[in-house]
């Protein structure tokens, strides 16, 4: 646990001199398992437009952050994140590989593990929004088993 506290530290003061914005979440992971849900909480730190790249299907930002559970289970990550906006209506892609440690949680079968995520946002005003994310978390087979996570969330992002 120790490893993971310091590597989300790391990753704060690495992108903060950078951040576009700070995703702040609270939700259950794995709200589709009866035996193993726990609430969590996460930071997701997003890199400013000058980090990011324009694509055919969008401009995507670089992300990374850290996500912490009831049972004392931890991921950090890092990946890449898109925004569309669809009149206050923002819908933001992002997939991230990461690190997860178990703790007294859920084993998901590895210590590598891929986070896909969808937030359904709402535009607040011209430097925050607010919405629902769904997430799941997998080892893409990587381990001898493979349970997988579906998550969900209230999600606020704030840019500065």
């Amino acid at each position: 646990m120790k490893k993971i506290l310091a590597a989300f530290l790391l990753s704060l003061t690495a992108t903060s001199a950078f951040s576009q914005g700070i995703s702040l979440s609270s939700g259950v992971l794995d709200y589709s398992d009866d035996n193993k849900r726990a609430g969590f909480l996460e930071a997701t730190y997003t890199f400013s437009e000058a980090k990011s790249f324009n694509t055919k299907i969008g401009n995507f930002f670089p992300i990374t952050g850290a996500m912490l559970t009831e049972d004392n289970a931890a991921m950090v990550y890092a990946g890449i994140k898109a925004d569309y906006k669809i009149g206050n209506f923002v819908i933001s892609p992002s997939f991230a590989p990461g690190y997860y440690d178990e703790g007294d949680g859920k084993d998901l079968g590895h210590a590598v593990e891929f986070k896909s995520q969808i937030n359904l946002g709402w535009d607040l005003g011209p430097n925050s929004n607010a919405g629902l994310s769904y997430s799941h978390i997998s080892n893409a087979s990587l381990g001898d088993k493979n349970p997988g996570a579906n998550n969900i969330a209230f999600t606020l992002f704030r840019q500065y």
